[in-house]
C-alpha cells in the first residue's frame, strides 16, 4: 500500500517500456506496428531523380523553394560523397538531409531506423510525394519481402528502410552488397550510446558499415546529444573523417512550463482544457498502472483520452495509435514506449505527470510537440515523491557504481531544470552546451519566480534528521519529518514519542506544502539525499556548510496553478487572417475527409502551413499552386483539382 511520503510506491516500473523488442523474424506479440495499412496518395508514375539538382528535387518532391539553415551544406557535402554527423532538433528537417542525397546520387539510399512504425510512416509519406521507397521488416509476408528485394536489386528503389538488427544478419548484408547503395543514413544515432537514455545494442554493430560497403557516404543523425554522446556516436560508428553539423537545439515554438505537483490529475485536466479546441497531445506517465488510471480519469472528465503501453493487447494499441494519428483532439496517455516512432507533426502539447530520468529524455519527449513549427506547449508537474521514486529506481536498478553515479548526475541535471529561477530554455540549451538568451516565453520568463531565504528552515530540517539518527537510530521519509516540524498531533507521532524531540513544532510557521517544497529543493541541490526502499531522508554531501550557517539557501517560492496565467499563444487557426478563416476551415474539412478516404493521417495530405498559404493566396488555376509551400509535383497532380474546387466555392 502507498505511504503518505510516496504515493507511487505501488506502481510498477516497466523496463520493457524503455525500448521496443527486436525486429525478429516474426512480429513480436507485444509490439505491433500500429501504422500498418496506411495507404499513400493516389498513385502516379514514379521516376528516378538521379543526377538532378538537389534544389530542383526539393521543389518538385517536397514543394519547398529553399533549404533551411544547414540543410543545403549537409546535402551538398553528402552528395559529393562525404560522411556526416548531424545533430539537429526534431522538426528541424533531418530527413531532408539524407533523403535528397539519396535521390540525386546513383543507387538506393539505405536508412537504418529503430522502429517499424517510424519506417512505415516515412515510407508512406515518401510515396505520397512520388518517391520510390520501401522497407524490409518482420511484419511483411515472404512475398512482400521478395518484392522489395527484387525492386532493390533491379534499381527501382530510391530509399530502403531497415532496422539495425536486420543488418547483423549475413543475408541482409549479402543482399545489399549485390545492389548499389547511394547513401547510408543511421537515424536516431544516439541509440549507440551505452550511457544514453535509448541505448540499443544492435547499433554497436553498425561501426563496420564502412568495411561492408566501401565508398558509400555514411551519415549519423540524432535530435538529441550532449557533447559526450556526440563523441560516443562518432567513435562507435567509426566516423573519424566525418564533417560535423550541429544545429541549434532550440525549439522556439515550444513553451516550457513546469509547476509543483499538488493534485496532478486535476492539474492535468485544467491544462488540457486550456488548450485550443481540437488540439492533440501526449501525456507521459511513469508506469502502466498510472497510464490506465490517468486515461480513465480524463475520459471521466469528458476528454477523449486513450492509453498506450507495452502491456496492452496489440490490437488495442494499434487501434489507439490509429485514432491518435488520424483524429483531432485525441490525448494519448502513454509510457515512454510511445512517441519515438510517431511521425505526427501537429501534436500541440506534451505533458509529463512524472519526472523524466534525464534532460535528454525530457528534451526528446517534449520535442514530439510542434514538429510542424506551430506554437506548442511542454508542460510538467513534478513533486517530492518523483525525486524519491527516481532515486529509488536508480539505487535499486542494475549496473555498477559508475553507471549509477552517471544516472544520478542525469537526474540532478533534470532537477536543476525543474528548480531553476532563470529561463527554462537557457537551462535546457546550456545542458547541450549551447548558449542562449532568455526566451521571454517560458513560465519563468513570463512570471519570474520569487525566492526566499531558506537557510533557517533547512537547518531545522537537517537538525531533525540528525537528532533522530543520533538519539534514536531512526530515519524517516518526508511525511513524518514534516509532521514533527509542524507539531502535528497524530497517532504515529504519539506512538513514537516524537513530540518530545527538541525540534518538535519548530516549523509550524510553514504549511505542509511549503515544507514539501523545501525538501524537494534540498534534494535537488544534494543537501538532502533519499535512501533505501522507503525513501528515508539523510544528509547529503552539501549539508555541512548549511548546518553551520556558512552557505545561503535561496529557495524558489512555489506558485501553483500556472495553467491559466501563461500567455496564450497563437495556433494555426488564430494565425489566419479573419477574412481567410472560413476558407481555411473549409480546407481543413476537405483535408480531413480526404485523409479518411485514403486511410492516412491528415498531415500526409497537407500540413497547416500549406492550408494557410492556400487560404491567403486563393489560387484559381493549377499555375497558382506553383510555389506554395508543401505542394510538390505529385501532390499537385493528386489534389490540385480538389483544392481549387474548395477555393472556388469560397470565392
Amino acid at each position: 500500500m502507498s505511504t503518505p511520503e510516496d504515493p507511487y510506491a505501488d506502481l510498477v516500473w516497466d523496463p520493457d517500456d524503455l525500448a521496443p523488442p527486436p525486429d525478429g523474424e516474426e512480429p513480436p506479440e507485444d509490439w505491433a506496428p500500429a501504422a500498418a495499412g496506411i495507404q499513400a496518395a493516389p498513385a502516379a508514375p514514379a521516376r528516378s531523380f538521379a543526377g538532378a539538382d538537389p534544389l530542383a528535387v526539393l521543389g518538385e518532391v517536397y514543394g519547398y523553394d529553399s533549404f533551411r539553415a544547414d540543410q543545403a551544406d549537409i546535402v551538398d557535402h553528402v552528395t559529393a560523397g562525404g560522411d556526416a554527423v548531424v545533430l539537429m532538433p526534431t522538426g528541424g528537417g533531418k530527413s531532408i538531409t539524407y533523403q535528397v542525397p539519396a535521390l540525386v546520387r546513383e543507387g538506393t539510399g539505405l536508412v537504418i531506423s529503430p522502429l517499424i512504425a517510424l519506417m512505415h510512416d516515412q515510407v508512406e509519406a515518401l510515396r505520397a510525394n512520388g518517391v520510390r521507397a520501401a522497407a524490409l521488416n518482420s511484419t511483411q509476408s515472404a512475398p512482400e519481402r521478395a518484392d522489395t528485394e527484387r525492386a532493390y536489386l533491379s534499381g527501382e528503389l530510391d530509399l530502403l528502410y531497415v532496422a539495425p538488427e536486420r543488418l547483423s544478419g549475413a543475408a541482409t548484408t549479402a543482399l545489399l552488397q549485390r545492389g548499389r547503395l547511394s547513401v547510408i543514413a543511421i537515424d536516431e544515432a544516439h541509440c549507440v550510446s551505452q550511457w544514453g537514455h535509448d541505448f540499443r545494442p544492435d547499433y554497436l554493430a553498425l561501426g563496420d558499415l564502412a568495411e561492408r560497403f566501401p565508398g558509400v557516404p555514411r551519415m549519423a543523425l540524432t535530435a538529441t546529444a550532449t557533447r559526450e554522446t556526440h563523441r560516443e556516436i562518432t567513435d562507435r560508428l567509426r566516423l573519424p573523417d566525418a564533417r560535423h553539423f550541429v544545429a541549434s537545439f532550440d525549439r522556439p515554438n515550444i513553451q516550457y512550463r513546469i509547476e509543483p505537483k499538488t493534485d496532478v490529475r486535476r492539474q492535468l485536466t485544467a491544462f488540457v482544457r486550456a488548450q485550443p479546441a481540437g488540439a492533440s497531445g501526449i501525456v507521459y506517465a511513469l508506469s502502466r498502472k498510472s497510464v490506465e488510471q490517468t486515461a480513465a480519469y480524463l475520459r471521466g472528465q469528458g476528454i477523449d483520452a486513450l492509453p498506450y503501453h507495452a502491456g496492452l493487447d496489440a490490437a488495442i494499441r494499434a487501434a489507439n495509435q490509429q485514432r491518435f494519428l488520424r483524429e483531432d483532439g485525441v490525448v494519448m496517455v502513454a509510457t515512454i514506449a510511445f512517441g519515438m516512432g510517431i511521425d505526427k507533426p501537429d501534436v500541440r502539447y506534451v505533458a509529463h505527470i512524472d519526472l523524466p530520468k534525464s534532460v535528454e529524455g525530457y528534451y526528446q519527449e517534449t520535442g514530439r510537440a510542434g514538429r510542424d513549427g506551430e506554437p506548442s506547449v511542454a508542460w510538467m508537474a513534478y513533486g517530492l515523491a518523483d525525486v524519491v521514486q527516481q532515486r529509488r529506481l536508480i539505487d535499486g536498478g542494475e549496473g555498477d557504481l559508475a553507471r549509477k553515479r552517471r544516472q544520478h548526475q542525469h537526474l540532478d541535471a533534470m532537477l536543476a531544470l525543474c528548480e531553476t529561477v532563470e529561463c527554462r530554455r537557457v537551462n535546457l540549451l546550456g545542458y547541450f552546451g549551447q548558449p542562449a538568451e532568455a526566451c521571454g516565453n517560458c513560465d519563468t520568463c513570463l512570471e519570474p519566480p520569487q525566492t526566499w531565504d531558506g537557510l533557517v528552515p533547512a537547518q531545522k530540517l537537517l537538525s531533525t534528521i540528525v537528532r533522530l539518527q543520533r538519539e534514536r537510530g531512526q530515519a524517516y521519509g518526508a511525511g513524518q519529518l514534516i509532521d514533527i516540524l509542524r507539531g502535528a498531533d497524530t497517532e504515529r507521532i504519539r506512538q513514537l514519542g516524537h513530540q518530545s524531540l527538541a525540534t518538535y513544532g519548530i516549523g509550524s510557521d510553514l504549511s505542509d506544502q511549503d515544507w514539501r517544497s523545501v525538501v524537494r529543493q534540498l534534494l535537488a541541490r544534494g543537501i538532502l539525499v533519499a535512501r533505501g526502499e522507503y525513501g528515508t531522508l539523510a544528509l547529503g554531501e552539501a549539508a555541512g556548510p548549511v548546518l553551520k550557517g556558512e552557505q545561503a539557501v535561496p529557495l524558489r517560492r512555489d506558485v501553483a496553478g500556472r495553467v491559466g496565467s501563461a500567455r496564450v499563444r497563437k495556433t494555426a487557426a488564430t494565425d489566419v487572417a479573419p477574412a481567410d478563416r472560413d476558407l481555411f476551415e473549409a480546407l481543413r474539412a476537405w483535408r480531413a475527409e480526404t485523409a479518411r478516404e485514403q486511410g492516412v493521417p491528415a498531415y500526409v495530405v497537407f500540413g497547416d502551413a500549406t492550408l494557410r498559404a492556400l487560404a491567403a493566396t486563393r489560387p484559381t488555376s493549377a499555375a497558382g499552386l506553383e510555389g506554395i509551400t508543401g505542394i510538390g509535383a505529385k501532390k499537385k497532380d493528386a489534389y490540385g483539382d480538389a483544392v481549387l474546387a474548395v477555393v472556388a466555392a469560397h470565392a
